[in-house]
């Protein structure tokens, strides 16, 4: 035998009442014993306590209040009530609805609404419930009958939140419960020993379910509501939250005493005395199987089993020398607030005894300090303990699970989670049972932590939420590229690479459960938005999510400015745009602090040589103790093609026009051979190493003259290079007299950084070079006989793309390891 209980939400509607009947019936087939205890109809509770307060009060409204409700029942029953069964049911509704307002004209007489006489008139929401779904079955079988729960419940006379007499209420229940058909009963009311109405306060209508369950030792106590059960987290905070198929009672006491939307410890009580499963349903979808709290349930694959929090609670400090190695300090405490009836929710206590901390609704906080400060004034007077510090605007965080007893690294991955988002914890207090770890935080911080958290204990896969500015030629490929490996990362890796956000230099477009890449030109060109980057980190602040990663595919000083705002916001920046790391030291050093101090990543690497790992090899090299000794450096693919092309019987303004051509230099191709773009790149270089060098540092010889420069446009410049001609055939010519060939060359040696043309011969590893790499030999203490080579194409849009997406990696296997620590 099962006993089903239905709330407010689930006899709210026309609609769902239907599905009550639906499933009674169903459950009737099957034993034909069915308990079933219901709630008021959704709203009314409510809508009679503020009926006796406005006859308390003396306002007539009461009586078109008192109309609304009895409109509202006599609705129902039209709707759901065949024309030829309403008489009866509407003339018995009738003399309850008499017998209410004689009641409620009573309070308005004596201007008092004693907690007694709200009990009685709060009773009448389930009363009139139950009495209308007991006939709207009977339609279907006539095997139902209304119990009043009154004849079943006896309590103590504590009005509002009335004790369960076990004994006396067991031996009614043996007496007056019928053990066959259907059995409509009421939730939340009782009587006292003397035979007044009592209400079992709140979730009343749960105890109701789980005491008379647990008396007739039913197979399962069935719960149901409009929601798919107990949730990991709170739907409304953590949009990923999942219902839980199994709890412990502890986990689910829990999780209630913290905040969640579970069963109360004094429902759990009953069923858990008798071992008997509670299961939680809905009622709007019968395809869910639901949550069962039971004894020993079977281990899950997630070690936590729910987060939950209270939204705002203030913490009291007590603290004082003369508090150490005193016995009583504690017990004098919680004494005090106890007497005033000051609940306490949470306890943290120094093991040095020098302090306590509590926390208390913010309602109590204030009168909770003056209390304590009075018990201790005489201390306090002689400085042994001092005045009691308040903290308002606080949140608490729970993490729940049985799984987490010795489970090494619980409490690490739960802090890890919060200091990635810098998120600072206020207190912290974890029970030698293991099975919960509560946190004190900021109030404004209470939504960041919980998905942080839960992304941290639940999310098998690991998403990266990434933002990317600049839809060009290596922004299209990035894209191309992410598309490309999604499913398989997801795959082997367990990592969702999530691209929420999309920006050029007339849109942008932010879709939080990401976009489709199917279409994403399309939807950003359409998109409503205008592009503006100070907008884009708001949007990113709003949207606070973990793991994101801002992605600067442009040359715009404009957005490099706002990396420091990107960082602040709580993204990790990966660019390709040089302009930050290139800008003045201090600049560049700010940044690198600023990740380091947010636990966030800003990574560069294609900043140097495009998908080569040259910035990453130069930082293991001097992690692992190594000393750089010489940089010696080809880090531009036009320079680099034009040298290597440029042998006897070429000319060097040809070989520059033919460079121009295949796309290897700039439209102006004066860019690529004033050696601008190849000093940023070693200046990046010789910071990594650890030099606080600024751009006019770096001693750069100029290929081209003055006037080539000054030349007023392209063609002008080629006529000017076509001069030159003979002047780079000689240096071209003495090199080959040599055995050597040309080459432009970046060094780095004894705290300098220079780029010139020289004169390589066959034992240099820049000799055989070819086409447009990039090269760079790194000399150091352990790669001093043979430096440490690393050549490659330096650049183009796919090898840049390949270097972001390597960077992308990296932040997203550094969070796949977190997770599993």
């Amino acid at each position: 035998m099962k006993i089903l209980k239905f709330g407010g939400t689930s006899v709210g509607s026309i609609k769902n009442l239907k599905q009550v009947k639906k499933i009674v019936l169903k459950e009737y087939e099957k034993t034909q014993n069915v308990p079933v205890v219901v709630s008021a109809f959704s709203g009314v509770t409510d809508q009679l306590i503020e009926l006796s307060q406005m006859a308390h009060s003396r306002n007539q409204e009461y009586l078109k209040m008192l109309k609304k409700i009895k409109k509202h029942h006599l609705n129902v029953i039209d709707l759901i009530i065949a024309e030829n069964r309403q008489r009866f049911l509407i003339k018995e509704i009738l003399k309850k609805f008499d017998e209410l307002k004689e009641v409620v004209h009573g309070v308005f007489l004596l201007k008092e609404l004693s907690p007694r006489s709200l009990d009685l008139i709060m009773s009448f929401g389930e009363r009139l419930s139950a009495f209308i779904i007991t006939e709207f079955i009977r339609a279907d079988c006539e095997n139902v009958k209304y119990i009043d729960t009154r004849e079943l419940i006896i309590t103590d006379s504590n009005f509002g939140a009335a004790n369960i007499n076990v004994k006396s209420s067991l031996e009614k229940i043996k007496t007056n419960y019928t053990t066959s058909g259907i059995n409509i009963i009421p939730g939340f009311i009782a009587t006292s020993e003397n035979g007044i109405t009592t209400t079992l306060g709140r979730d009343g209508s749960d105890l109701t379910a789980s005491f008379i369950g647990s008396a007739l030792l039913a197979e399962e106590i069935q719960i149901w509501t409009d929601v798919n059960g107990v949730m990991s987290a709170n739907p409304q905070k953590v949009p990923n939250a999942f219902s839980l198929k199994t709890l412990s009672y502890e986990e689910a006491m829990e999780l209630s005493h913290f905040g969640a939307k579970v069963l109360h410890s004094p429902t759990l009580q009953p069923a858990k005395e008798k071992s008997i499963p509670i299961r939680i349903m809905n009622t709007t979808d019968l395809n869910f199987s639901g949550t069962i709290i039971k004894k020993n349930p079977e281990p899950g694959k997630h070690l936590a089993k729910g987060i939950t929090s209270i939204t705002d609670i203030a913490i009291l400090t007590i603290q004082g020398s003369g508090m150490v190695g005193v016995a009583g300090v504690s017990a004098r405490v919680f004494g005090v607030l106890a007497k005033a009836g000051i609940n306490v929710i949470l306890i943290s206590q120094a093991s040095s005894e020098h302090s306590i901390c509590i926390a208390v609704k913010p309602n109590s906080a204030i009168e909770a300090k003056k209390i304590i400060e009075k018990e201790f004034e005489i201390e306090m007077a002689v400085h042994l303990v001092d005045e009691v510090i308040l903290q308002p605007e606080l949140s608490i965080i729970a993490v729940v699970g049985e799984q987490m007893k010795r489970k090494p690294g619980i409490s690490g991955r739960l802090f890890n989670a919060l200091g990635e988002k810098s998120i600072n914890v206020t207190a912290i207090a974890q029970g030698s049972s293991e099975l919960n770890i509560s946190v004190v935080i900021s109030k404004n911080d209470e939504v960041m932590a919980l998905r942080a958290i839960h992304e941290s204990f639940f999310c098998t896969d690991t998403t990266l939420n990434i933002i990317q500015i600049g839809i060009g030629m290596i922004g299209k490929e990035l894209i191309s590229l992410i598309n490309q490996n999604l499913k398989k990362l997801q795959k082997t890796q367990g990592l969702n690479l999530k691209i929420i956000g999309l920006a050029n230099s007339k849109k942008m477009l932010i879709e939080p459960d990401g976009i489709d890449l199917s279409n994403y030109l399309d939807k950003l060109n359409n998109s409503d938005e205008k592009s503006d980057i100070v907008s884009l980190v708001k949007k990113i602040q709003e949207l606070n999510l973990s793991n994101t990663i801002f992605i600067d595919c442009t040359a715009s000083k404009k957005i490099s400015k706002n990396y420091e705002k990107m960082l602040n916001a709580g993204a990790s920046i990966i660019a390709a745009n040089k302009i930050a790391n290139t800008s003045p030291f201090e600049d560049y050093k700010k940044l690198q602090k600023l990740s380091q101090k947010r636990n966030l990543y800003y990574l560069y690497e294609t900043n140097a040589g495009a998908g080569l790992p040259i910035i990453s090899t130069i930082r293991d090299l001097l992690n692992s103790g190594d000393e750089i000794i010489k940089i010696e450096s080809i880090l531009s693919g036009t320079i680099s093609y034009i040298f290597n092309s440029f042998k006897i019987g070429t000319k060097f303004s040809e070989i520059v026009i033919n460079a121009q051509d295949k796309g290897y230099a700039e439209p102006d191709p004066r860019d690529d051979l004033s050696g601008l773009d190849f000093a940023r790149k070693l200046l990046l270089i010789t910071r990594e190493i650890g030099l606080s060098l600024e751009l006019e540092d770096i001693q750069v010889e100029s290929l081209l003259p003055e006037n080539c420069y000054n030349a007023e446009n392209i063609s002008e410049f080629f006529k000017e290079l076509k001069k030159l001609n003979s002047e780079f055939d000689k240096k071209l010519h003495e090199a080959s007299t040599s055995g050597k060939v040309l080459r432009y060359i970046g060094v780095y040696e004894k705290g300098k950084a220079s780029i010139s043309i020289n004169y390589v011969g066959p034992e240099h590893p820049f000799y055989s070079m070819q086409g447009s790499d990039n090269i760079i030999s790194i000399t150091t203490n352990r790669y001093k006989k043979t430096p440490l080579i690393i050549k490659g194409t330096g650049a183009g849009a796919a090898v840049t793309a390949a270097g972001l997406l390597a960077d992308i990696f990296k932040i997203g296997y550094a969070a796949i390891k977190r997770k599993r620590f």
